[in-house]
């Protein structure tokens, strides 16, 4: 197979590119790609149409659904060219070699896209590369493809709520929610030149998940134009991110009533994507029962009131919100957060109830 690399970064960072995807990746599963490819890699691959569908994969070493839902739309194009062009980036090899989300020596794969904060990180660098590759061919759509270790629907997530993006995201999903923050994320810089979306596939290693986001690309794939007129209301369920939760650093959790500094309870993602109420608990106050939970605003503007209430220990909810992405794994909490809190919205992103 042809191929041509890029730069090697500070880290060792350097981006491989290939002319076509091999047949013997097809049935390579994610731990094992580090015997067949060096590292990060982007494959293009010529269809049909010229200008090409962009999907990442992998960007986090431990979501698998993303590689063997493009595995399953390439195997059914074997031997036979794809409607649209591809441009395929497979992300963190070296994590998903070990089943890890990343590696500790690196920064997140999908928190250093262009708008990242983490200006001289390896990983910035490499994703400023993909990039401007993607953007020179012009791309008609772009596609994140991720899990999440909580009790979550499918759901398609975007940073606009341009026409063509929502029709892209509901061709996955009619659960979609518009975010600002986190920065330096893929489809915050693809939506700068494209219509973009992150899909979120539920639990790694699910199958339902990766037949629906291998659904979803076939479909992206075949799909002439992205429609610029409204979605009807009754089509899509818009949601907004208002608050990200996280866990402080030097405070332990537990899920299971064993002390600790937050003591949550043992089913709480089962509240993700549920209109929950003022008084709604998450758990109670462990240890010394000093820490609070850090509530960081989910766009530029400020929180001016508190949206957790600690009296008596418990840790309550303050207002009608919506939870997406809680977690029961304090990995996967430390990694990234707690939860999401989100409110309905229109199409003009404001509050509907």
């Amino acid at each position: 197979m042809s191929q041509a690399k890029g730069d090697l970064g500070a880290a060792g960072l350097r981006l491989t590119r290939f002319d076509r995807f091999p047949d013997e990746l097809l049935h390579v599963p994610a731990w094992q790609l580090w015997e067949y490819i060096e590292g990060p890699s982007l494959f293009q691959i010529t269809g049909r149409r010229p200008e090409p569908l962009f999907v990442s994969v992998l960007l986090h070493g431990d979501e698998h659904t993303g590689w063997r839902a493009v595995q399953s739309v390439l195997g059914q194009y074997s031997g036979t060219q794809l409607p649209r062009s591809l441009l395929l980036f497979v992300g963190n090899i070296a994590a998903a070699k070990v089943n890890a989300r990343t590696l500790p020596a690196q920064q997140d794969y999908n928190r250093t896209w262009p708008g990242t904060p983490h200006l001289t990180a390896p990983e910035t660098a490499l994703m400023k590369e993909v990039f401007e590759i993607v953007s020179q061919h012009a791309p008609y759509a772009s596609i994140d493809i991720h899990n999440n270790t909580g009790n979550n629907p499918h759901y398609a997530c975007v940073t606009s709520l341009d026409d063509r993006y929502l029709h892209l995201a509901r061709l996955f999903s009619r659960t979609v929610v518009y975010f600002e923050k986190p920065v330096g994320v893929q489809a915050a810089a693809l939506a700068a030149i494209c219509p973009a979306v992150t899909i979120e596939c539920g639990r790694t290693g699910a199958t339902a998940g990766v037949d629906h986001a291998a659904e979803f690309v076939a479909s992206a794939l075949a799909v002439s134009r992205l429609p610029d007129h409204p979605l009807p209301s009754s089509d899509i369920d818009l949601l907004r991110t208002s608050a990200i939760v996280k866990v402080p650093g030097k405070a332990t959790m537990s899920f299971d009533g064993s002390d600790a500094d937050f003591v949550f309870r043992a089913d709480l993602d089962r509240l993700n994507f549920s209109e929950i109420e003022e008084g709604t608990s998450f758990g109670f106050l462990g240890g010394s029962r000093r820490h609070r939970l850090s509530v960081l605003p989910g766009d530029d503007r400020a929180i001016t009131e508190p949206y957790f209430d600690y009296s008596g220990g418990w840790i309550s909810i303050t207002r009608r919100t919506i939870p997406a992405m809680l977690t029961v794994d304090p990995r996967a909490i430390r990694l990234d957060s707690l939860c999401y809190l989100m409110h309905r919205i229109d199409r003009e992103g404001r509050r509907v109830r």
